[in-house]
Order: C-alpha cells, then sequence, then structure tokens
C-alpha cells in the first residue's frame, strides 16, 4: 500500500519567495484551464483533453505576456492543468459538484514536484527551480515517490508524498469492532472503547471564543476603513487576518490530531473486522440545527483515516448500508423501535433491555460481520 508522509521544509527568503510564485503560478494553470472548459462547454463543445490544453499553454509561453511562466518548472503549470481537468470529468460524470475556481484568499497554496526531480539527501530535499530545501526530519532515501506536493498551511511549508509499503501483518483476535460515529461522542465501540466530543473542551472552546472575538475586531476595522463601495485593507487588518488563519489552522490541527489518535487506538486493538455505518453527510447537513457540530466532527476524515488503517494492519474493514436501522434496531431480540427520537439518548425495548443509544447501534454493527 501507498502511505503519505509529510514533511516540514526550512526555505530561505529567497527559497520562499520561489515557492509563492510557483503556487502562483499552479492557481493560475488551474484557473486558466477551468476557464477554458467552461467557454467550450457554453458553446456546446466536447469535453477537452488535458494534453490539447497543455499543448495551448506551451504556445501561450512563447508570447512576450506570459513568458512569466518560465520562472517555475513547467511541471507546475502541467499538473494544474491535469488537476483542473480530473476535476471537470469527475463533474461531467455526475461523481462531484461543479469545480470551483481557486481563490488566493480562500485556497490552499500548493503545487505539483515530478516524481523523478525529486532527490533527498539526508535532511534536504531538491525542489524544482528552488534548490535544496532543508527539512525538520529525514526522508525516507531511494524510493519510488508518488505524488509529491509542497503546500503552505498559513503557518509552514509542507512537503508530502507517498511511499510504497507493506502491510503490517501481525496476530488477530477474533473479536468484531462495531464503530457508531455522532456528535455527542466522536466515536462508540462495540468492546467498550468511547472517543469524547473534541470540540467540547476548554482548548477548542478557548480558541474559538478569541476567533470569534478577532472575527468581530476585524469587521469593524473594514467598516471603520469603508471608501463608498470599496472596504480598503490597512495594514492592522492584515495583521488580524494573519492571527485569524493561525486559530483556524490550531483547530485544524487539534481536531486531526484527536481524530488520528482514536483511529490508532481502534486499529491497534487488532480485530478481525471494524464495521462502520455509510454516513449521508450532505443530507445530515442540511439541518440547521446540527450542521456545525457535524462538520466540526470531521466524520468523513474519521471514516478515511480508519479505512486505510485498517488497510495497513490487514483489517477487514466493512461499510453498512447508509439505510441500515442501527439505531433503532434491539441489539438483543432484534425488535424495531420504529418511533425513536434523536432526543432519546437511551435506548428502551420491549423485552427489558435498557441500553445507551450509540452503544446498542455499535453493538448492532458488529453484528453485521458474524
Amino acid at each position: 500500500m501507498i502511505l503519505a508522509y509529510k514533511f516540514r521544509l526550512k526555505p530561505t527568503p529567497e527559497q520562499e519567495k520561489q515557492l509563492w510564485k510557483s503556487t502562483g503560478t499552479a492557481r493560475w494553470a488551474y484557473n486558466w484551464t477551468l476557464d477554458r472548459q467552461e467557454e467550450n462547454y457554453r458553446s456546446g463543445g466536447k469535453f477537452i483533453p488535458d494534453g490539447r490544453l497543455r499543448k495551448e499553454l506551451t504556445q501561450l509561453k512563447k508570447t512576450s505576456e506570459y513568458s512569466w511562466l518560465y520562472e517555475v518548472s513547467n511541471n507546475v503549470t502541467k499538473q494544474a492543468v491535469k488537476d483542473a481537468c480530473d476535476a471537470y470529468k469527475r463533474f461531467f460524470n455526475k461523481r462531484a459538484d461543479r469545480p470551483r475556481f481557486k481563490s488566493r484568499k480562500r485556497s490552499k497554496p500548493s503545487f505539483y514536484n515530478d516524481t523523478e526531480k525529486l532527490k533527498v539527501k539526508g535532511k534536504s530535499v531538491l525542489i524544482e527551480k528552488v534548490g535544496w530545501v532543508k527539512t525538520f526530519e529525514h526522508l525516507p532515501e531511494n524510493k519510488n515517490y508518488t505524488n509529491p506536493r509542497v503546500s503552505f498551511d498559513g503557518k509552514y511549508w509542507y512537503l508530502s508524498v507517498g511511499v510504497e509499503r507493506g502491510n503490517e501483518e501481525s496476530k488477530r483476535s477474533s473479536g468484531v469492532i462495531g464503530v457508531d460515529m455522532g456528535i455527542k461522542k466522536l466515536a462508540v465501540c462495540s468492546n467498550g472503547m468511547m472517543f469524547r466530543n473534541i470540540n467540547k473542551t476548554k482548548a477548542i472552546r478557548k480558541t474559538e471564543k478569541r476567533l470569534r472575538r478577532l472575527q468581530c475586531r476585524v469587521s469593524r476595522k473594514y467598516e471603520m476603513n469603508k471608501e463608498g463601495s470599496r472596504y480598503a485593507k490597512t495594514g492592522n487588518i492584515v495583521k488580524v487576518e494573519k492571527r485569524i488563519r493561525l486559530l483556524h489552522r490550531r483547530l485544524t490541527n487539534i481536531r486531526n490530531n484527536h481524530i488520528h489518535q482514536a483511529t490508532a487506538a481502534i486499529a491497534k486493538t487488532k480485530p478481525s473486522a471494524v464495521v462502520m455505518e455509510a454516513l449521508n453527510l450532505k443530507e445530515m447537513m442540511k439541518n440547521r440545527y446540527l450542521s456545525k457540530a457535524i462538520a466540526q466532527q470531521k466524520l468523513h476524515e474519521f471514516k478515511r483515516q480508519m479505512q486505510y488503517k485498517c488497510q495497513r494492519y490487514g483489517i477487514s474493514f466493512i461499510e453498512a448500508d447508509k439505510w441500515y436501522p442501527s439505531s433503532k434496531l434491539c441489539s438483543s431480540c432484534g425488535h424495531i423501535k420504529r418511533d425513536l427520537k434523536l432526543s432519546d439518548r437511551t435506548f428502551r425495548c420491549d423485552c427489558g433491555l435498557t441500553i445507551d443509544r450509540d452503544v446498542n447501534a455499535a453493538l448492532n454493527l458488529a453484528k453485521l460481520a458474524s
């Protein structure tokens, strides 16, 4: 299997300047490709293959207006065009929503580095048109790297790369673990393991309170500096917005770390199988009272991590149908309680069973594998 590794970079000021050029060029090439596809779609044309668009871009480079494209590696624009075409192809095949244009403010700055040009030497890595950049850790050398990407998270630069690794085979227990995801708790397992909702902790609440205050402050500054119908951005606004980005980064890191710890703890119990239900998150997010809580739990990320960790340790991963009544089904007698409400946190059956709603759902999921 291919495992992704992420390493923090230590670029010099000159190297960082070149990294920003590469990310800006990648964003421009992606938006240029989408614009060409949209224009072609409106005129009734068929999908334009990425090979044809890359040839058009090569001709553009030869003009004086777009000669600045030579300042970065040609693989940056080549892969950006391919990524945009893949996104548009998924939209045509109705497997995804219409791709959006990348914004300098909202999009994550990143670009592709060719696998053949990626060289590793100790704590240094060679990035095209940037040079040898130092890293904080040793990268695996002499490996077949896949999909190297350089990105910026608002504070630091990172290199993420896929490395081929064999599955870690080890002795399995005979048990099956059913995992019920939710809002009150992140996950409840049939073997008794429970993982709390990290968003209710002091660290998250304190950070969110600070974030709200800064958002109010920057909103007031925009209103104070309004010039007619436009808003002027001052140096103080830039400083506050940077602090806001760093707080968003902190919240994301805390939540991702909690999910990694929870999924690793489940995988390390070495069950024979892990059963989870397929959540219809798109419909769940339509509930305006619960949408924020659902988004903060990052349930899709939890399932994604559980899937690849099961594959890594050789554990069977089973996904129950999204219409399977895991919460309404009695884990003792099999009776379906159709009048169960979302506010009923305790499951009570006519057979005499009284059990926590989430534990009951996890037990029912575990039975699917038997």
